[in-house]
């Protein structure tokens, strides 16, 4: 059975999405999930000129605190998360690689002024998990609706995709996962995110 560590950082009132998120992710991959506080500071990842955190730093910090305990590492932060060449995004994983993050602050209604919902922000948040996922398993964006690989650059593409993959990315998973897949070679390179592309 693979082992994925999720690191909650910054995670406040989303605290209590985290035994969810963790009950769905091991019940679709068949993962045994253990919750870990970050060791390193994630604070390293701020870039204060755009009030972001950079989510390849905290990658690399995931990867590098990580990736000798765990098949897989997702970091769920509480925080605005950004790439250089974009102005945000929802989440990052390592293409073929062990470790992602997603960010559930752009994910929650009242981020655009309107109601809370914590239910749709859990079902955002377990999608865009699995998303990341999804490319950490070598899976690039899909296009049969309503994969839950579909590239999603604004929140209501989210809301309008699916929780599971299609027939032809599970697939890919069930065979990787059948294989032992532990998805550790250097392939940190090659990066999937989604996010704004304006």
């Amino acid at each position: 059975m693979e082992v994925l560590h999720l690191v909650p950082m910054y995670c406040g009132a989303s605290r209590d999405l985290l035994l969810p998120l963790s009950d769905r992710l091991a019940e679709m991959f068949g993962f045994h999930v253990e919750r870990h506080p970050p060791a390193f500071d994630p604070e390293l990842a701020l870039d204060a000129s755009r009030g972001q955190y950079n989510s390849r730093i905290l990658l690399a910090q995931m990867l590098q605190e990580h990736a000798s305990h765990a098949s897989r590492v997702l970091g769920i932060a509480g925080v605005d998360l950004f790439i250089p060449v974009l102005t945000f995004v929802f989440g990052e994983a390592q293409l073929d690689g062990s470790v992602a993050v997603v960010s559930t602050y752009r994910l929650d209604n009242e981020v655009y002024g309107l109601p809370p919902n914590r239910s749709l922000l859990l079902d955002r948040l377990i999608k865009e998990a699995v998303h990341e996922l999804g490319h950490t398993f070598n899976l690039v964006h899909c296009h049969t609706h309503p994969c839950v690989m579909m590239s999603s650059t604004l929140v209501d593409a989210i809301d309008q995709k699916s929780d599971r993959f299609c027939d032809a990315c599970w697939d890919r998973i069930e065979a990787a996962l059948a294989a032992g897949d532990c998805a550790a070679e250097e392939h940190g390179q090659r990066i999937g995110s989604t996010g704004d592309r304006k």
